[in-house]
C-alpha cells in the first residue's frame, strides 16, 4: 500500500514539473518587437503610417500589414526592399510601383533607381516601421534599404520604428571593415562582413556614428525582441529571400556570396541554393547539379541546364565566415588556366575592400588573412558596444 502511494506521489510530482517546466518555457519564449503591440501602437494612434516590409514581417501567421490594419492603423504607404514586398523576385531584379491587391495601400519600390523616397512620395507619412527579417551579414541589402529610410526621415522629420528581430549570425563578427573607396548597395557602413548586430542594433549605431544625414534630427525608436541573447539560438520562421531557403544556406551565405563575383555556381537554380559549389568543365567535387530557371529565384542561373560537379555543403558544419571554399576554388581554376574573379570590382565591394582578392592572388593563406583585420575586429567591437540591446 505504501509503495502504491508514494508511486503516485511520485507520478504526480513528476507531472507537476513537467507542467511547470512548460509554463517556464512559454514565459522565456522570445516575442519579436512586431509581436510586442502594446510597446508600439500608442505612438502610431492617429498617425500615417509607412511600412517598409515584406514576406518576412509576420506575428504569427500574420503579416504585419494586416495586424495593424486590424488595429485601426492609417497605413498610407509600403516601401519594397529587394526581392520586392512579397519576397518573389530574383536577387537584382527590377521592382516596380504597384499598388497591393489585397488591400489597395500604394507599394513603392526603394529598390532600383529610387533607393531614397522624395519628399513628395512621404508627405503623407508621419511615421516610418521597419520590420524586415536581417541575416546578419553587411552585403544582405535590406540593411542598405534601411539606412536610405533612416536618412529621408531624418531629412523630413518624419519618426523611425525599427521592430527588431533576431540575428541568425549573431555570434558572428568576422571579416574586413568597408573602406570608404568601396562603399555601395551591397556595403554602406565600416562595418565588417560579419557585424554581429541585429537591424535595431544597427539601426542604434547608423544614427549615433553619424552615418546618415541629420543623423542627430532622427527620432528613432527601436522595440527590442524580449526574452533574446547573443547566445539564443534562432530558426527563421520565413525564408528571408528566394534562395535563403533554410538555416543551412543563412550560415553557409557569409562564405559563399563571394563566388557571386566569380564563374563558379553556389546553386542558384536548384532547391539548395547556396549551400553547393560547383563548376564546369573543371569538376570542383564530386557532387553533381544541373542549374534550372526558377520564376522568382533564379531566372537565368549560372550554368543553367548544364551538368557541374563541386561540393556539397547541405550537411556541413560551417559557420561564420570560412574562406577556405573560395581559395580552394581560386587555386583548381588558376592551375586550370581559368579566370577566377571575373568581376573584380563586385568582388571588392562584397569585400569592401580590395585587400582579400590581393591576398587570395598572393597565395596568402586564411589564417593569414583573417590575421591581417583582427585589429580592426577589436576597433569595431569597442565602437558598436553602446549601441548593443542585448547580452
Amino acid at each position: 500500500m505504501f509503495k502504491t502511494v508514494f508511486f503516485i506521489f511520485l507520478f504526480i510530482l513528476s507531472a507537476l514539473f513537467t507542467v511547470t517546466a512548460h509554463v517556464n518555457e512559454a514565459k522565456h519564449t522570445i516575442a519579436v518587437g512586431a509581436e510586442q503591440f502594446a510597446l508600439y501602437l500608442p505612438q502610431l494612434k492617429n498617425k500615417r503610417v509607412g511600412l517598409v516590409v515584406n514576406q518576412t514581417s509576420v506575428v504569427g501567421q500574420t503579416h504585419l500589414v494586416d495586424s495593424l490594419l486590424a488595429k485601426n492603423i492609417n497605413i498610407t504607404k509600403i516601401f519594397a526592399p529587394e526581392h520586392g514586398f512579397r519576397g518573389d523576385h530574383d536577387a537584382g531584379a527590377y521592382v516596380k510601383n504597384a499598388v497591393d491587391s489585397k488591400t489597395g495601400i500604394p507599394l513603392i519600390s526603394i529598390y532600383g533607381k529610387n533607393k531614397k523616397p522624395s519628399a513628395k512620395v512621404l508627405s503623407d507619412v508621419d511615421i516610418i516601421i521597419f520590420d524586415i527579417q536581417d541575416v546578419g551579414v553587411r552585403f544582405y541589402t535590406y540593411i542598405s534599404s534601411m539606412h536610405y529610410m533612416m536618412e529621408a526621415a531624418a531629412e523630413l522629420g518624419v519618426e523611425f520604428i525599427v521592430l527588431d528581430r533576431p540575428n541568425p549570425n549573431i555570434s558572428h563578427i568576422d571579416g574586413p571593415i568597408l573602406e570608404p573607396q568601396f562603399k555601395s548597395f551591397v556595403g554602406m557602413h565600416p562595418i565588417p562582413v560579419l557585424h554581429g548586430m541585429t537591424v535595431g542594433e544597427l539601426a542604434k549605431m547608423i544614427k549615433g556614428e553619424g552615418w546618415i544625414n541629420q543623423a542627430a534630427e532622427l527620432q528613432l525608436s527601436v522595440i527590442a525582441v524580449d526574452h533574446y541573447t547573443r547566445t539564443t539560438p534562432y530558426s527563421l520562421p520565413v525564408k528571408p529571400s528566394p534562395n535563403l531557403p533554410n538555416d543551412q544556406s543563412i550560415a553557409l551565405y557569409p562564405s559563399l556570396c563571394f563566388f557571386e563575383a566569380t564563374p563558379v555556381s553556389i546553386g542558384r537554380g536548384t532547391d539548395f541554393a547556396f549551400q553547393v559549389i560547383g563548376y564546369s568543365p573543371i569538376a570542383l567535387g564530386d557532387f553533381s547539379f544541373t542549374p534550372r530557371s526558377i520564376k522568382g529565384a533564379a531566372l537565368d542561373p549560372k550554368f543553367k541546364n548544364q551538368l557541374v560537379k563541386g561540393i556539397d555543403l547541405r550537411h556541413s558544419d560551417t559557420t561564420g565566415l570560412n574562406l577556405n571554399y573560395l581559395i580552394n576554388a581560386y587555386q583548381q581554376l588558376t592551375q586550370a588556366k581559368q579566370l577566377f574573379f571575373e568581376s573584380a570590382d563586385f568582388m571588392d565591394k562584397l569585400a569592401g575592400t580590395d585587400q582579400l582578392r590581393l591576398a587570395i592572388e598572393a597565395g596568402e593563406s586564411a589564417a593569414q588573412i583573417k590575421q591581417s583585420w583582427q585589429a580592426g575586429l577589436e576597433q569595431f567591437k569597442q565602437q558598436r558596444a553602446p549601441y548593443l540591446l542585448y547580452q
